[in-house]
């Protein structure tokens, strides 16, 4: 698939369900989920935003780093919005200036970081639960609509700056920034079916860019390495030959 023939980074997904619909796509050596499972996910958290007016806005996503999590990233590109990766090791600070920037309509928690996010001021948005919006019925010819509308100029999510030299900044990513690099990191990196990622950064930054969307483009496969696992390097490498991991 060129870049040159997308618009938008769900073309990957879109592709690859009929080809390998029951091909795990995303792990983290408990939790599995299958290409169609992603797909059906991100249908439901789309149909959501839908039915619920949300379009064009940003989403906060505030929840423990999961295969779970990055369908939520995925069901709020689906919807036709973009996603605002936020984790509770953050500094409360940081979390909460975030909040107050983005301004967004819709906090998308799981269980373990709802009591976390309630106590934080969410200016005009409210928090919901991944597992309830799960329970929406996908309307696929919604979906599909929004699909068609999208630019590739549309922006899929925004990060936060370190704030280093300051106070941290958005820098939001447009669906070409995105395409473009995955399709030149995927040439130079010979990424194919075969490889096994091993992703090792925070889902809110966007070095993680490097093995979601290649296992979307190609019908790879993503483990989202367990950060305990670092300060235990046997443990850490049995896991890395447990689930045949290939790149790091």
């Amino acid at each position: 698939m060129s870049s040159e023939r997308i618009h938008n980074v769900l073309a990957y997904l879109r592709n690859i369900v009929p080809k390998k619909p029951n091909k795990i796509a995303f792990s983290d050596g408990e939790l599995s989920l299958t290409f169609s499972d992603v797909y059906d996910r991100a249908c439901r958290i789309g149909s959501y935003l839908n039915e619920n007016e949300i379009y064009k806005r940003p989403v906060v996503v505030f929840m423990r780093k999961s295969p779970r999590e990055v369908t939520a990233f995925f069901g709020v590109i689906s919807g036709g919005c973009f996603y605002v990766p936020i984790d509770e090791e953050m500094p409360r600070d940081r979390i909460q200036l975030i909040l107050n920037n983005v301004r967004s309509p819709l906090v998308i928690c799981d269980e373990d970081t709802l009591p976390v996010a309630s106590n934080f001021d969410i200016p005009d948005g409210k928090v919901v639960l991944y597992d309830e919006i799960l329970k929406t019925e996908p309307d696929h010819e919604a979906i599909d609509g929004i699909y068609a509308r999208s630019l590739d100029i549309d922006p899929i999510y925004i990060v936060f700056t370190s704030g280093s030299t300051g106070i941290p900044k958005g820098v939001a990513a447009c669906h070409r920034s995105v395409i473009d690099y995955i399709e030149q990191l995927s040439e130079v990196l010979s990424f194919n079916e075969n490889t096994v990622f091993g992703n090792q950064t925070p889902l809110y930054f966007d070095a993680c860019l490097k093995e979601l969307y290649p296992t979307l483009k190609f019908g790879a496969t993503t483990y989202l390495i367990p950060k305990t696992l670092f300060s235990q390097p046997v443990a850490l490498l049995e896991y890395l030959n447990k689930h045949k991991i290939n790149t790091v």
